[in-house]
This record gives structure tokens, C-alpha cells and sequence, in this order.
């Protein structure tokens, strides 16, 4: 626990406040370790104090990615919330379990189903990490390994210590892990297409909102990004996809795909927009309601045993329902 150690105002007025990091907040990036203290503010708010300089480590500045050290002492700008805002960020969130693939005492493994964020922030009072806190009181530590996007279902790593936790992003910053999905995207995938290799930017539209595109080799700005396909079924309209992730960028899929003009199914960022429209018809099939992109298959080292982890999650019974009618339609009467 983080413990305020000083104030330079009275308590019914925004003051600036220094917090101590402790043992158990050690290692987390300063933009999250803020998102914790700063519940009810704006993401688009914390980056930007975060950029002014106004938030300090130890007396000096810091970027977002900083990773906290134990013993640090970070300085908290006066921030000013909506008595509605600030209302709403002090209510607990619901407690909720998910469906567990894997536990033991370091980690957890679940199947997180779609249109659930993995965490609070941009509009979102809570997400899958304070349902499993609320849930789980007792935990002495429960931290994202890594994150999935709201509206992508399927295998969710989470720390139960903070050794787990900088081993297994270890793994992933270093792509040691494996990574694969499952996407349907629009049209009939190009069976020679297997390897895209194009390098990300990612920007803020003016109302905050995160977007990526891709970019050239020679934008300082552009991120390499690389991601191999490989196709698992071809349907009417459509070609279900094996991806596999050898970088971990925002949006990295859905933004690689769409740029090859397969758009996934049902994204609502980079997709097709009349194409969606189309699908979420019952005529068209059961009707999809939800973006077509699954976590379907994740492999990483333990970070107590080092012995190799192979996990699956099947797809949901949506998505498994919607390939199943596509292939064999209901014939009409």
C-alpha cells in the first residue's frame, strides 16, 4: 500500500501530495501506478501532467513508461474531479471471478470474455483487474501481465506476486512468449500473405481517443511491428485466421489486417462499417454482435518451475455458433 507522506493544502481544496511507492507497487510503470491514485481523472489528463513535467519522481521528471522503485517518492500535481466523477470513483467495483484456465500461487490465467476492459480509464469506471481485487480482498498482490483490448475475448495473464509479475513481462517485452489469435476478417485471404511486417504509429485523436495506423520505414515515430498469419478456414465472404504476434503494439492486429484490406469482423475502430452492419442481421447468420478477435492460444515460461506453459482458450460460444451457421447454413423454408 502507498502511503501519502505529505500535503501543501487543505484536504477540501486540490493540493499537491507526494506518495512513498512500497514493496508492492515497486516495478510498475508510472502512467498505471498513477491510474490508481488519480481514480475519476481522465487518461488523456494523467498523460498529459505526466508530459508538463508536473508529476515528479524523487524531485525529477519522468515519461510513462518510468518503471517505480520502492522507496520512491512521486509528486501528484493538484488535480481537480467533478463531485460526480469523484462520487462515482468511490464506489467499489462489483467483485467478479472469471473462468480460470490456470492458477497457482503466482499466477492466474483466465478467459476473459469480450466487452470487458482488462482495466478502469477513458470512460471505463472498472475492469476485469478491480472485479478480481473486489473479489478477491485477500490478495496481497493482483497485477495485468498484459493487456487485451475491451472487445477482444480469450487468455488474460495475472500476477499474484510482484517476482511473477517482472518475469512474465520480462518474457513478453523480450518476445519470449507465444502468442496467437483467432480473426475473420473480410474477403478471401491471400494464401502467400504470411508474414506482415510494417511499423506502427500511434496518436490521439482531439477528443482523446487512442488510434493507430501504419506508417513508413522512415517515420521516427513508426514502431516496427511484425505479425504472421497463417489461414484456418476459408467461409463464404469471409477467412478465419490463425495470428501470431511477434510484437506486442497497440491494436498491432487489427490495424495490420485492416491495412491488407481485411478488416477483422465487427471492429468497430478499423473496420468495415457497412460490412458490420451486414453481420449483426440474424439473416446474415445468428448475428454478430461483437468484434471477431480472440486470444486463442498463449505459451510463456513459469516464472518459478522455467518450465514451458501452453494454454488454450476455445472460442466462445458466439464466435463458435457464427462460423458454425456460416459454414452450414440453415436452409430457408
Amino acid at each position: 500500500m502507498n502511503h501519502i507522506i505529505g500535503s501543501k493544502s487543505a484536504v477540501a481544496t486540490p493540493a499537491v501530495k507526494w506518495l512513498l511507492v512500497d514493496e508492492e507497487s515497486a516495478g510498475q510503470r508510472l502512467d498505471n501506478f498513477l491510474m490508481r491514485h488519480l481514480k475519476g481523472v481522465p487518461k488523456t489528463h494523467v498523460y498529459r501532467i505526466i508530459r508538463s513535467g508536473e508529476v515528479r519522481i524523487n524531485k525529477g521528471r519522468a515519461s510513462a513508461e518510468t518503471r517505480v522503485e520502492n522507496g520512491d517518492e512521486v509528486r501528484l500535481p493538484p488535480v481537480r474531479v467533478s463531485d460526480k466523477v469523484a462520487e462515482k470513483a468511490e464506489r467499489p467495483a462489483p467483485g467478479r471471478e472469471f473462468p480460470l484456465l490456470l492458477e497457482d500461487e503466482s499466477l492466474m490465467a483466465i478467459d476473459k470474455p469480450a466487452g470487458v476492459a482488462v482495466h478502469g480509464g477513458s470512460g471505463v469506471s472498472f475492469g476485469v483487474i478491480e472485479q478480481l481485487r473486489q473479489a478477491r480482498p485477500q490478495a496481497k498482490l493482483l497485477e495485468l501481465v498484459h493487456r487485451l483490448d475491451r472487445d477482444t475475448s480469450g487468455i488474460l495473464l495475472v500476477a499474484k506476486k510482484r517476482s511473477a509479475l517482472k518475469l512474465l513481462q520480462d518474457q513478453f517485452r523480450e518476445r519470449e512468449t507465444g502468442k496467437t489469435y483467432l480473426a475473420l476478417v473480410k474477403g478471401d485471404w491471400p494464401a502467400k500473405l504470411k508474414v506482415i511486417d510494417q511499423p506502427l504509429h500511434k496518436f490521439l485523436l482531439p477528443d482523446g481517443e487512442r488510434r493507430v495506423r501504419v506508417t513508413t520505414a522512415e517515420d521516427p515515430d513508426g514502431m516496427r511491428s511484425i505479425t504472421l498469419v497463417k489461414v484456418a478456414q476459408r467461409l463464404p465472404g469471409a477467412t478465419l485466421l490463425e495470428v501470431t504476434i511477434k510484437t506486442g503494439r497497440t491494436h498491432q492486429i487489427r490495424v495490420h489486417l485492416a491495412a491488407q484490406g481485411h478488416p477483422i469482423a465487427g471492429d468497430d475502430k478499423y473496420g468495415d462499417f457497412e460490412w458490420n452492419r451486414l453481420l449483426q442481421k440474424p439473416s446474415a447468420s445468428p448475428g454478430l454482435k461483437r468484434m471477431f478477435l480472440h486470444a486463442w492460444r498463449l505459451q510463456f515460461n513459469h516464472p518459478v518451475t522455467s518450465e514451458r506453459v501452453a494454454l488454450q482458450a476455445d472460442l466462445p460460444p458466439e464466435l463458435k455458433t457464427y462460423i458454425d451457421h456460416a459454414l452450414h447454413p440453415t436452409p430457408s423454408v
